[in-house]
């Protein structure tokens, strides 16, 4: 029996990491390697957000949709789950919440870099 919970466990684990590495993936755009959510659009940092805290609410959200993770997801390697003010949870990496960008119409596109001074495209390391 122990062994059956303990191979149950580590499915749970498995499902788990395999949604949370669905939410994202690497590219490259430009010779340079970004973060894209799992349709390969580009995700990028807001200047203005804390350390594990989104400040992207309301119209500035709706213009930067953040990178939404699912209610039971949880952190592996750099990447961590951050709780919004609306009580729902999006992806950070590094401590930084990861948006999409309305103006980005295809997959490649970076037209939210460098918007305002405070936009820039999530790189990979």
């Amino acid at each position: 029996m122990k062994s059956i919970a303990i191979g149950f466990a580590a499915l749970l684990l498995g499902t788990a990491a395999s949604h949370a590495a669905e939410a994202w993936k690497e590219a490259t755009v430009g010779g340079v390697k970004i973060y894209t959510d799992a349709k390969g659009m580009t995700l990028y940092t807001y200047d203005k957000d804390g350390k594990g805290k989104s400040n992207c609410d309301d119209k500035c959200a709706a213009n930067w949709p953040p990178l939404k993770a699912a209610a039971g997801a949880k952190a592996t390697g750099g990447w961590t789950v951050v709780k919004r003010t609306d009580g729902t949870k999006m992806w950070a990496y590094d401590g930084k919440p990861l948006y999409t960008f309305v103006k980005d119409k295809k997959a490649g596109d970076t037209a939210g870099d460098g918007v305002a001074g405070v936009w820039h495209v999530a790189k990979a390391d």
